[in-house]
């Protein structure tokens, strides 16, 4: 397959002083269009890739357009009656990212029907956040953090077989240092990505991405720096992973590193006054926690010959089980603890067999497929939610072959909905890096 070149997309420069619209002139861009597309640099000794995508040329616009939003707001901004988004404290923030994708499966290494690596990648995001003033204490125990939801927008220069994914998601953000102008924050997000072109049998070089949907998980840190009393440039890097948990194999996954630019514009003209309270020393207490989870794993069984869809659908079985957990509250954000599970695996000893091209599944008895875990356990709460760590040990489980460590990895995030009633998602993980299932669950804490 040929990889179509494309120019003449954009010619941006700095506008030469003259129109006096703006305070900050150096910002307006003079921008020159040529076939509605927008020309990227790319420092490559291979050919140019095809992105001649209606949707990505769209994005390229609108993040102009957005830049200069934010500019024309910040330079004319006048007393105006009071509205929703300046009482909350309401901004809208914008970011672009040109990165490395990690070479951590075949299919990103060149085993591709590109027969290129997939080695860099462009994101464009846009969200819309809070600013959280100490009104509650947890606010001002994180130093007054942003949050709210986002949309990602990525391009892996190979539409055909990876698609254009697109991400919504939660987002948190608090600094480590708050100046007068300037701020090192670290970011956090989380959600789900669609539009991908996943493994299918029109696909089949692409086991890095099994499913349609999977996780959007963004860890990263800025620096933020305000120019004008509503709009800030911040400048920083993340980390980024999509997978599917294993609920469709195969689930190699993607990740990413980059930097990272972007503007804030706030709607609130005003100066932001923090609350500050007193901090009482904490009282340290216990806490039992009892839940059940549940989920599915798959399996392909590809080397078999079975029909092609089934061989590409694979096999999914069910997870699930009970975890109770004894904590101790050792601040207001951290809690320490040991907990123990217990769980049935149904893709454990199953057996399989081929009728007519198709799979026929033999489960094994059940108690073979029982796993007994014990773990010790770190909770960080963040008001109603807590991220879960939990390095785990199997110490119960029939011996079977090709069997995963005894030593695996549990993270996880959970949200307190009423009282002492909680759910949450957990991922059940070995080698830090293979997702093994994901675990949905409801329990209950006992004070």
């Amino acid at each position: 397959m040929v990889k179509k070149s494309y120019k003449n997309k954009y010619a941006i420069r700095p506008q030469v002083p003259g129109f006096g619209l703006f305070p900050c002139q150096s910002l307006i861009f003079n921008l020159h269009w040529s076939d509605s597309k927008l020309q990227v640099a790319r420092n490559k000794t291979k050919s140019p890739y095809n992105t001649d995508c209606v949707f990505f040329r769209l994005g390229q616009k609108i993040s102009i357009v957005i830049l200069l939003f934010l500019c024309i707001n910040a330079g004319n901004a006048q007393d105006r009656n009071t509205d929703s988004f300046r009482n909350k404290k309401i901004a809208l923030q914008f970011s672009y990212q040109y990165g490395y994708v990690f070479p951590t499966n075949d299919f990103v290494r060149g085993n591709n029907a590109e027969a290129d690596t997939v080695d860099d990648f462009q994101s464009f995001a846009l969200k819309i956040t809070k600013q959280t003033t100490g009104k509650k204490l947890w606010q001002q125990l994180y130093n007054y953090p942003e949050y709210g939801l986002g949309l990602y927008l990525a391009d892996f220069y190979n539409p055909e077989e990876i698609g254009f994914p697109i991400a919504v998601h939660g987002y948190f953000t608090a600094p480590f240092f708050r100046g007068e102008r300037l701020m090192l924050n670290y970011e956090f997000g989380l959600g789900m990505a669609f539009n991908w072109k996943n493994y299918s049998p029109s696909n089949p070089y692409n086991k890095a991405i099994g499913a349609k949907y999977t996780v959007y998980l963004d860890l990263g840190l800025k620096l933020e720096y305000r120019i004008y009393k509503q709009l800030s440039m911040d400048l920083g890097f993340s980390l980024t992973h999509f997978s599917n948990g294993n609920l469709k194999e195969p689930n190699y996954g993607l990740n990413t590193i980059a930097p990272k630019i972007g503007a804030k514009y706030n709607f609130n003209p005003e100066h932001l006054h923090f609350i500050e309270q007193e901090i009482r020393k904490y009282k340290k207490h216990n806490e039992w926690y009892v839940a059940v989870f549940g989920g599915l794993k798959n399996i392909l069984y590809d080397s078999l010959n079975i029909d092609a869809s089934e061989k590409f659908e694979g096999e999914s079985y069910s997870v699930f089980g009970i975890s109770t957990i004894f904590n101790r509250q050792i601040s207001y954000k951290s809690k320490v603890g040991i907990g123990l599970d217990i769980a049935y695996d149904g893709s454990l000893n199953a057996q399989v067999a081929v009728d007519k091209g198709e799979l026929d599944v033999h489960y094994a008895p059940f108690i073979e497929n029982i796993l007994v875990s014990a773990f010790p356990s770190y909770e960080l709460e963040i008001n109603r939610v807590s991220l879960i760590f939990q390095p785990s040990f199997y110490i119960y489980r029939k011996d079977t072959k090709n069997q995963s460590p005894a030593f695996y990895q549990r993270i996880g995030l959970k949200y307190n909905f009423y009282e002492n009633l909680y759910m949450g998602i957990n991922l059940r993980a070995y080698h830090f890096s293979v997702s093994d299932f994901i675990e949905w669950n409801i329990g209950y804490r006992i004070k």
